[in-house]
């Protein structure tokens, strides 16, 4: 599976919301500047992750968008289906009785395909987070950063 544009700016945009205090609203804007994703093309993604209950609006001066769950309830996959992306079978042949090779090398795609499912179903924004926070100190960097 290749993650898309379109996938890898709606989990950065998640990832950025995860790292706000309190997960208050922020701006399309200010996401959009700090994780370097077309503020047009981020609203279109945010407006599909809230249709999918992933992220709330807030109206007004002070609002924008704020994630409706703690970081550890949304996963990766989560996100992805909510833009559209999808793990796709990597052998879309279906092999004859006779054909033994292709029937081994079937089963071993459709397994990894399934394992890769729930990979990424199972790691969450807040297990991004804390690679992310683990990864940057290691590195010796400020706390803010650029997902």
């Amino acid at each position: 599976m290749k993650l898309t544009t379109r996938g890898h700016y709606s989990v950065k945009a998640l990832l950025d919301l995860s790292l706000q205090p309190s997960y208050g609203p922020v701006s399309v804007r200010a996401i959009a500047l700090r994780q370097d994703i077309p503020a047009p093309y981020l609203e279109k993604l945010l407006i599909e992750m809230r249709r999918a209950g992933l992220v709330k609006s807030i109206r007004g001066s002070i609002g924008g968008y704020q994630l409706a769950k703690e970081p550890a309830q949304i996963s990766i996959g989560q996100i992805l289906e909510a833009v559209g992306e999808t793990v796709t079978n990597l052998h879309h042949h279906t092999p004859t009785p006779t054909q033994a090779e292709d029937w081994v090398t079937f089963t071993l795609w459709h397994r990894l395909n399934q394992k890769l499912k729930e990979a990424l179903y199972s790691i969450t924004l807040a297990d991004l987070y804390y690679d992310a926070r683990s990864w940057q100190a290691s590195l010796g960097e400020e706390a803010n950063f650029v997902v």
